[in-house]
């Protein structure tokens, strides 16, 4: 075990880790205070706007839109967090190796009978930067799942939207008083809702219909909802029956929902089949085959001792 001075040194590479990460945070933070305080009132409305425009925007950009960070310095926030994550990653490393785990991890599994340990060694010797690295993609893995769970939530609204959309232009609605019917029901939480509600904010400061759609389909880049886009945009183009392209979408979508269903449901006996191999089917032959294993060895055992007796 190493002693309180060896320690002294990781404190100290930890206390300056922590020291600049503090005051890189207060400088964005002093910074985005002053850059409000400068900003016009006419600024602070098209700041949501500008950034939502992601037609020209970089790819770190529309990943975090499409997962919901709309803040024009979410990617300033992204890159400071994942330099930050990348330090501790390096802290955790450089104080796993100087407390001399890895040399002990590797010392138990070695001593181990029959070279088992042996199996494990890359593991023992991986598994430090193993952590280091997760600790610098934590940022990454909360915004990929921020996206899926997004992804998720608009999926399962987008089916029961489409159904409404299409029965009030059957019952002669326009497609805008459809909308706004629709929206002025759902909850605000709800990724579709806000989704739809920036449509009509759009559609209200003069952009054009079919724009405003496109810049929907960007925003929210789900495959369902873009088939669903597209279709409306050419039927808006060709001039055709609005209330047939909505109810032949939503009809579309509920049959490929179903065979996205049944084909989950077909696939739960292939992801079982690892966990019963793995898990249940030695717990059942140990069980089993365990008494008449040891009683094989036990018969075989005692006639070796007598015949080398003999």
């Amino acid at each position: 075990m190493p002693t309180f001075w060896q320690l002294v040194p990781i404190l100290v590479v930890w206390l300056l880790i922590g020291a600049g990460g503090y005051y890189l945070l207060r400088y964005w933070f002093i910074r985005q205070s002053v850059q409000e305080r400068l900003r016009s009132p006419l600024q602070e409305e098209y700041a949501e706007e500008e950034s939502l425009s992601i037609l020209h925007g970089n790819l770190l950009t529309r990943w975090l839109i499409t997962a919901g960070f709309r803040s024009p310095n979410a990617p300033v926030w992204f890159v400071v967090l994942s330099l930050a994550g990348l330090l501790f990653g390096i802290g955790f490393v450089a104080t796993i190796y100087w407390l001399g785990a890895v040399d002990q991890a590797t010392l138990l599994l070695r001593v181990l009978p029959g070279g088992v340990g042996e199996v494990f060694l890359p593991l023992a010797w991986s598994s430090p930067w193993i952590g280091g690295l997760l600790l610098g993609l934590l940022p990454a893995l909360y915004v990929r799942s921020k996206r899926i769970r997004r992804v998720r939530e608009i999926e399962k609204d987008l089916p029961l939207t489409l159904d409404l959309l299409a029965t009030l232009a059957e019952a002669g609605l326009s497609f805008d008083s459809a909308m706004d019917r629709i929206v002025s029901t759902q909850k605000e939480l709800r990724a579709l809702a806000q989704e739809l509600r920036l449509f009509q904010l759009d559609i209200l400061a003069g952009r054009p219909r079919v724009d405003a759609l496109r810049l929907l389909m960007r925003r929210i880049d789900v495959p369902w909802f873009s088939n669903f886009v597209s279709a409306v945009i050419h039927a808006e183009q060709a001039g055709s029956s609005l209330a047939v392209t909505l109810r032949t979408q939503a009809n579309d979508l509920r049959m490929r929902r179903r065979e996205r269903a049944l084909a989950m449901a077909m696939a739960i006996q292939v992801k079982l089949l690892f966990p019963l191999i793995a898990c249940f089917l030695p717990g059942i032959l140990t069980a089993a085959l365990g008494p008449v294993i040891y009683q094989i060895v036990k018969v075989l055992d005692a006639f070796l001792k007598g015949s080398l007796g003999g």
